[in-house]
């Protein structure tokens, strides 16, 4: 099963409310407010590698207050 952390930055005070979001998006199993250079850190579990493109594409990448995003595919568990 494809899985990957996604580093998101928000706008200055949305942190919470984006959390808020992630947690509504079935695929994604962890969302959480961190500090240093990111804003929030997701596990995000897919059937495809397919589908977990399109879930950060489509779904995380186009929340309101999502500026910018990094993604780190997990190679092995």
């Amino acid at each position: 099963m494809p899985s990957a952390f996604v580093l998101i930055n928000t706008e200055i005070g949305a942190e919470e409310e984006v959390v808020n979001e992630l947690k509504k998006i079935s695929y994604i199993k962890e969302a959480y407010v961190v500090y240093g250079v990111y804003d929030i850190v997701a596990k995000v579990e897919a059937d495809s590698m397919e589908k977990l493109k399109e879930i950060v594409s489509w779904s995380i990448r186009r929340l309101e207050k999502v500026r910018s995003t990094l993604t780190m595919l997990v190679v092995s568990s």
